[in-house]
């Protein structure tokens, strides 16, 4: 099964995808899509959040406009932009930073959507501020995160400039919006809208990303174009609509166990996965189903895989990887299923961003769900909101009880998963006893409130590949608090199949929040300890290990502890 630019190898899932195919088209199920039909979803308010279906031929054409803001920009001598912003403001960004960024003689974009105070600091000292521009990403004006990052460069930069501070910042938001209000009084440099219809997560090809790719020298027309071409393919109601394709594949699949949607990108597409996740996860993990991402874990041999994953390859004709391409062929020769994506050039980038869009709106359909809400996300942000109130009173957070300490960690986990991890020795029976429990058709999420540093990464990236080869399991890997506007939602909404090793440590440094009683550091503990209070209330296998000393250090134990004999 194939069109100019998917191959499919579903093996003996072909007759069901050309059932799904079939009954699609017979009941008019893309015309109902495209005049927003909410009953082809739950029939709630799925209607008001379609936006995303037209926006790129509006934006489109107001391209030049954009590329007059950015030329703007550039004469005033911008060397950097500094995006400060959080999940759907920020993730689009930072693909285009990674895939696109460092062009000559134009700014470069920095992404931050950590509260870790050592990456706080880590982008204040990356850039200039008087040649810095600021730009303050958030639909609703209120989020946490954004709104605290807003303040502590509104501090620097006055600090820096002076009384002209408005003039280094910008603002994305939705109209009306309290960022909105705060920008006009702070006289931000200009104000960008959002479209109120479109969510966080489908938001790509609207402000929220097009103004960050203008500035940084991206032909946003041109972007923008190849978008609107895969909209028009994705009206086709029959099997030559890439899109729905797409979709009903991974609906299908899902329904029939398939649910971990394993992505493999070309070098050059790395940090695709990262929006790819955001998307499918917090579109779909709800009422007790979902599709589980898994990014950024190498190819390996079939044998390591269990027989829930399917496989999408995003392959950049200019950017093949010889080794990408020959495990891909070994597991289309096990039979696993696996859809390959083929890209021309980076451009097409906005082609594929809307085709990820209308597939995932597919699934929804095929798995009764609402894809624009995210239910359980608020979760986690009520209990965190909770503690740091109470932090504001009495200046410290909850204390709480390690079930296991020795010299370097600390463990910890609610009363029910304490007492199913067995008796406790050591870290290795802690870690022992939690994966112990791993089911069939589970996944392993490390949650990572740690700096999001290359040594930290690359550790934890071997830590969930020896996870993966011991235990014949899916693993992701989320740094908090980002992945709590991503994976979060499946975390708390999706299906129960997830066993959750959260880490956390101490800061050798923090950094104050300008106007509230409590700093980064605080805010990212309260974050960590308000997600593990929402993983409990849903009753989720998972634990806390907490470094009280050497990070590094402390992961290697953990990834020792995992045995491979």
């Amino acid at each position: 099964m194939s069109i100019s630019d998917i191959q499919v190898s579903l093996g003996a899932f072909h007759p069901t995808v050309d059932w799904a195919l079939k009954t699609w088209s017979e009941n008019g199920n893309t015309a109902r899509l495209w005049r927003s039909d909410a009953t082809l979803w739950s029939g709630a308010d799925e209607a008001n959040w379609l936006g995303w279906l037209n926006i790129a031929p509006q934006i489109r054409d107001r391209a030049g406009d954009l590329y007059a803001f950015a030329q703007q920009v550039r004469d005033k001598g911008i060397t950097d932009i500094l995006l400060l912003g959080m999940g759907g403001s920020s993730l689009c960004p930072e693909v285009l930073a990674m895939t696109f960024g460092g062009r000559e003689d134009w700014p470069r974009l920095h992404v931050l959507d950590s509260t870790v105070p050592a990456q706080v600091q880590r982008f204040a000292d990356a850039v200039n501020l008087k040649t810095t521009l600021c730009v303050v990403a958030s639909k609703s004006g209120t989020t946490t995160e954004p709104h605290a990052f807003c303040e502590f460069f509104w501090k620097k930069m006055q600090e820096t400039v002076g009384d002209v501070a408005g003039q280094n910042f910008i603002a994305i938001t939705d109209p009306g919006s309290d960022l909105e209000t705060l920008a006009r009084e702070r006289n931000f440099l200009s104000i960008f809208h959002g479209l109120p219809e479109i969510g966080g997560r489908f938001s790509a090809l609207s402000n929220f990303g097009m103004v960050p790719a203008a500035l940084i020298g991206i032909d946003v027309r041109d972007f923008l174009e190849r978008a609107v071409v895969m909209g028009e393919r994705c009206k086709i109601s029959d099997d030559q609509n890439p899109g729905l394709l797409l979709g009903l594949i991974l609906g299908e699949l899902a329904k029939a166990g398939r649910d971990k949607v394993t992505l493999v990108t070309s070098p050059k597409l790395w940090d695709l996965g990262a929006w790819l996740e955001q998307l499918l996860a917090e579109s779909t993990g709800k009422n007790g189903r979902g599709l589980i991402p898994v990014d950024l874990e190498k190819v390996a041999t079939p044998d390591v895989y269990g027989d829930d994953r399917v496989f999408v390859y995003i392959r950049l004709k200019d950017d093949a990887d010889t080794e990408q391409d020959a495990g891909i062929e070994n597991l289309r020769a096990a039979n696993f299923p696996v859809i390959q994506i083929d890209v021309a050039e980076l451009l097409d980038l906005g082609a594929e961003f809307f085709r990820w869009k209308y597939a995932t709106a597919v699934t929804g359909a095929v798995m009764n769900i609402n894809p624009f809400d995210q239910p359980n996300v608020q979760e986690s942000k009520n209990f965190t909101a909770e503690l740091t109130q109470a932090y504001e009173k009495k200046k410290i957070l909850p204390v709480q009880t390690p079930f296991f300490v020795d010299d370097d960690v600390e463990v910890y986990a609610d009363e029910v998963n304490a007492q199913a991890l067995g008796t406790i020795e050591d870290l290795d029976s802690c870690t022992a006893g939690l994966f112990n429990q791993i089911r069939a058709g589970d996944y392993v999420a490390l949650c990572a409130y740690l700096d999001m540093n290359e040594d930290i990464v690359a550790i934890l990236q071997a830590l969930r590949h020896r996870i993966r080869n011991v235990y014949r399991v899916a693993t992701t890997l989320g740094f908090g608090p980002r992945f709590l506007h991503s994976t979060g939602q499946l975390h708390k909404g999706g299906p129960n199949n997830v066993v959750v090793v959260q880490l956390t440590s101490g800061d050798e440094m923090d950094v104050k929040i300008p106007g509230r009683a409590f700093s980064f550091g605080v805010l990212k503990q309260a974050q960590a300890l308000g997600d593990a209070r929402a993983l409990s209330s849903r009753k989720r296998r998972a634990i806390r290990i907490h470094f009280k000393t050497d990070v590094i250090a402390g992961i290697h134990r953990v990834k020792r502890a995992v045995r491979e004999d």
